[in-house]
C-alpha cells in the first residue's frame, strides 16, 4: 500500500492480476476482461468438476450450496454441554449487507474486496477520508471482528467464482460484456470525479463494493438521483437468481466491485 495519508491515492496488491488503479477505472468498465481470484478454482477442483456435470442452473445452485455447507461447516455446531451455534457464513454477510452496508458484515465484505481486488473503500458509515480518523478506526475494527472467521474470505472467493462461472455458463444477464443497472443516491455531488449531474453525464467514484438495482423504479427507492451505469459482468459478486435464497431478491439487488463509473444521471 502507498504511504500517503489520502486514501484516494492508495493502492494495494491484489489476487486478480490487474493493477487496482486499472481495475477501479472507468476505462476498465468500457473494456472489461475476465477476472478470477488466483488459486480459488485450483483449490476446489471437485466443486467445479461437479458444476460442469450439472444439467441446468437450478442443479448448479444446489451443488454449490451443498458444497459450501460441507466445506465450511455452515450447519449448526454443538459444543460440550453448549447450545449449537453457527459459524461465520457468506450468506449471513449478504443478509447483513442487505440490511445495512455500513454494518460489521459490510465491513468484512469491503475488506474482502480490498484484499482480493486491491480497491480501498471510500465510505463506511462516514467518508473514509484522510487516515487516521475515527471512521477509519471503526472500519478496521469491524472488518477484523466476529464476522471475520471460518475462512470467510475463501467463502467469498468461491461465491465470486461461482457467480462468474454461472454468468458464463447460463448467460442469465445476457451475452454482452456489460449489463445496464441503476443506482439511487442522495450523495452524488460528493462522488463526482468529472462532469456534472446537471449535464446528465458524469463519472462518479463509488465505494469498492456497491449495490445496484435492475430497474429504474427499484433504484428510485434509494435516492433522488438515479444513476444509469453499464456494469461489467466480470465485476458482479451477486445478482438475483444466483443463489437459492431470497434475502436480497426483494429489491433485485446486484452487488458489484466498485470504483469509477461513467453514468447517466437523472433526477427522480
Amino acid at each position: 500500500m502507498s504511504s500517503g495519508a489520502d486514501p484516494a491515492q492508495w493502492y494495494t496488491t491484489n489476487l486478480v492480476g490487474i493493477p487496482a488503479t486499472v481495475l477501479a477505472s472507468a476505462a476498465f468498465n468500457a473494456h472489461p476482461v475476465p477476472l478470477h481470484v488466483a488459486g480459488t478454482r485450483e483449490t476446489h477442483p471437485g466443486l467445479f468438476a461437479l458444476l460442469a456435470r450439472c444439467a441446468d442452473a437450478a442443479e448448479a445452485r444446489a451443488v454449490y450450496a451443498h458444497y459450501m455447507t460441507l466445506a465450511f461447516g455452515l450447519g449448526p455446531r454443538a459444543g460440550y454441554g453448549r447450545p449449537a451455534r453457527r459459524r461465520a457464513s457468506y450468506l449471513k454477510l449478504l443478509q447483513g449487507w442487505g440490511l445495512d452496508s455500513n454494518s460489521p458484515a459490510g465491513a468484512v465484505l469491503k475488506g474482502w474486496v480490498e484484499s482480493r481486488f486491491g480497491i480501498v473503500p471510500v465510505f463506511h458509515g462516514a467518508p473514509l477520508a484522510r487516515y487516521p480518523s475515527p471512521a477509519w478506526i471503526g472500519y478496521l475494527e469491524q472488518k477484523a471482528g466476529s464476522h471475520h472467521d471460518n475462512n470467510i474470505h475463501q467463502q467469498l472467493d468461491l461465491l465470486f467464482e461461482f457467480s462468474q462461472w454461472l454468468l458464463q455458463r447460463e448467460r442469465p444477464l445476457g451475452a454482452g460484456p456489460c449489463v445496464t443497472l441503476w443506482r439511487g443516491s442522495t450523495r452524488c455531488e460528493e462522488q463526482i470525479v468529472s462532469g456534472s449531474l446537471r449535464g446528465r453525464r458524469c463519472t462518479v467514484r463509488l465505494n469498492n463494493l456497491v449495490s445496484f438495482s435492475r430497474t429504474r423504479e427499484q433504484a428510485g427507492c434509494f435516492g433522488d438521483w438515479l444513476l444509469r451505469a453499464h456494469v461489467p459482468l466480470t465485476k458482479l459478486l451477486l445478482w438475483p437468481g444466483l443463489l437459492d435464497t431470497a434475502s436480497l431478491d426483494g429489491e433485485s439487488e446486484v452487488m458489484a466491485i466498485g470504483g469509477d463509473y461513467e453514468v447517466e444521471a437523472r433526477y427522480a
